[in-house]
């Protein structure tokens, strides 16, 4: 498809109108960040964290001055630092990590959910980005600085192993630590790497050869590479962490990085949509991008003579499944930085085919579905009613990294980062 409008004022405007949900969706007293545009909906830790990453870009493209993003940045770690940290239910964590949700008031554990050790390192990870950016020698970029690195070495990192060598999903004060681990290549690349890095409670060189050993190497048309099925697992901790060049034991092997593993992955995506195995509408060579996210089920539906499952939220993936014809736009914005020759001409397909921003504040909705019967006059099918944190928060830094590598750049110099990868025996390139 041929591009008619400039890409630079495209991207430029992207990454405008997704700072709009953190300027609106933000709780200016503490910093939290509302999970999803619902009425009475708690706050996301990863959404918190994701925001504290895009403060430098937008910094750095003028949509905020310098000094009102100290003042949030300062708020969000402020809050974070001072709440109830402790084994109590209604706190706000323990051990250094968070619970998963939080009351947007207060600032409370919400909805009885789990202490999250990956939320908790997308928090963690944002802190050092924030640190990292605002290196003035002013009271307030101090305190920005003091307070990222105190929230990040009270991460009790072994504690969140329970006696295993892979780190867990979490903890309950009901009923402990949650049975799953860390096992199988997914988001929690970025977790391992910060928890080898931590100078204070650090995992043991052997949790990352444990976590590795679980990898599925696989092969989906013509392409050799690490499994997993949602797009953002391949995406989340690219969002910090420059792999270009840079391979572990495991990488060495194959002859490859993370970042070429990505770009296989999302070329994996690409060439589902065209090969289209169940037939779903609107799937094509610039509709593409399977993920967790928003969808219109949970329902089941006769589609045009097929007996269709429809999930809500739900971590779709390639080319295993589950797959209902849900495509998450956020997921291929984020993929820029590993394909942009065919990254850019599906965004332009979504903004101006598909015209999925149109009265949408904060760019494009979650998700939209094609083939799910609606009772609108929409001709793209379903479209997702929200708007959510954690699918907002990629797209300005990843867009940014893709035009000036902003954020690689600045935990480029991290020392925990380069730290935990050097622990977790990544060498060569800009290590």
């Amino acid at each position: 498809m041929t591009i008619y409008h400039s890409v630079d004022a495209e991207l430029e405007a992207l990454q405008r109108e997704t700072f709009s949900y953190f300027l609106h969706e933000t709780n200016p007293r503490n910093g939290l960040v509302v999970d999803k545009t619902a009425k009475h909906w708690p706050a996301s830790i990863a959404a918190t964290g994701l925001a504290l990453a895009v403060y430098p870009v937008a910094v750095e493209r003028g949509f905020i001055t310098r000094d009102a993003a100290v003042e949030t940045v300062l708020a969000t770690l402020r809050f974070f630092w001072t709440s109830p940290h402790g084994p109590e239910p209604d706190a706000t964590g323990y051990h250094g990590f968070y619970y998963h949700f939080l009351d947007m008031r207060t600032g409370r554990r919400a909805w009885q959910c789990e202490l999250s050790t990956v939320d908790t390192t997308i928090l963690l990870a944002g802190a050092l980005t924030a640190a990292a950016y605002f290196n003035a020698d002013t009271p307030p970029e101090r305190e920005v600085r003091t307070l990222a690195e105190a929230l990040y070495l009270r991460a009790d990192w072994p504690w969140a192993q329970h006696g295993g060598l892979t780190v867990t999903h979490g903890w309950k004060p009901e009923t402990g630590f949650l049975p799953y681990r860390w096992e199988g290549y997914d988001e929690a690349l970025v977790l391992y790497i910060l928890g080898l890095g931590s100078p204070s409670h650090p995992l043991p060189v052997e949790s990352y050869a444990a976590w590795a050993s679980t990898y599925e190497w696989r092969t989906s048309y013509d392409c050799d590479y690490l499994y997993a099925g949602p797009l953002f697992t391949h995406q989340i901790s690219h969002v910090w962490i420059d792999f270009r060049g840079i391979q572990d034991a495991f990488m060495r092997d194959r002859g490859i990085d993370y970042f070429e593993n990505t770009r296989r992955a999302v070329l994996v995506q690409q060439r589902y949509a065209i090969d289209n195995p169940l037939g779903f509408a609107g799937y094509a060579r610039d509709c593409w991008g399977l993920t967790a996210s928003d969808g219109p089920g949970p329902r089941s539906l006769e589609v045009a003579g097929i007996q269709r499952q429809f999930f809500g939220y739900e971590a779709r993936g390639v080319p295993d499944g589950p797959d209902d014809g849900t495509i998450g736009p956020w997921a291929v914005v984020a993929s820029l930085p590993f394909a942009p020759e065919i990254v850019l001409p599906a965004i332009d397909y979504l903004i101006h085919d598909v015209d999925l921003k149109t009265g949408n504040p904060y760019g494009f909705k979650a998700t939209f579905n094609p083939t799910y019967p609606t009772r609108t006059t929409n001709p793209n099918g379903w479209v997702s009613p929200w708007h959510y944190g954690i699918n907002e928060g990629p797209i300005n830094p990843m867009i940014e990294n893709h035009r000036t590598g902003l954020v690689w750049r600045l935990m480029r110099g991290c020392p925990y980062v380069v730290t935990g990868l050097r622990r977790a025996g990544f060498t060569g390139g800009w290590l």
